[in-house]
């Protein structure tokens, strides 16, 4: 089983990970995604095609850009398609039978739109 930690809480937890170019992916249904906010940043691989970020929310601070996925990778990467990375401090562990004393993420997206005036729904 694998986490990816940031800020003490746990973003995605699974033992159906891939790694690719050193990076490991979490399937997208194995992730918090109310700790997740579209980013507007996009990078183009010449072998997987092109990424779309996002921007990692744990106790209302973010990591701007620390996650990303190939959304319609190409035909090298066709298996990493749904699946999401980490970086830029997101700590990926392992951990013995899914057990952690890590906290599930607290991204909490009405959160984050309450602080800025907006309506959750």
């Amino acid at each position: 089983m694998y986490q990816a930690v940031w800020k003490g809480a746990v973003i995605a937890e699974s033992d159906r990970t891939i790694v690719v170019d050193g990076n490991r992916y979490f399937p997208a249904e194995s992730v918090d995604h109310e700790c997740l906010e579209p980013s507007a940043t996009r990078t183009v691989c010449p072998r997987k095609g092109g990424a779309s970020y996002y921007h990692v929310w744990v106790d209302g601070e973010s990591n701007r850009d620390a996650a990303w996925c190939y959304p319609s990778p190409g035909p090298a990467a066709m298996h990493i398609a749904g699946y999401l990375a980490f970086w830029r401090g997101v700590r990926v562990r392992q951990v013995a039978d899914g057990r952690s004393i890590a906290k599930r993420g607290r991204g909490s997206r009405a959160a984050r739109l309450s602080e800025r005036g907006g309506d959750a729904a």
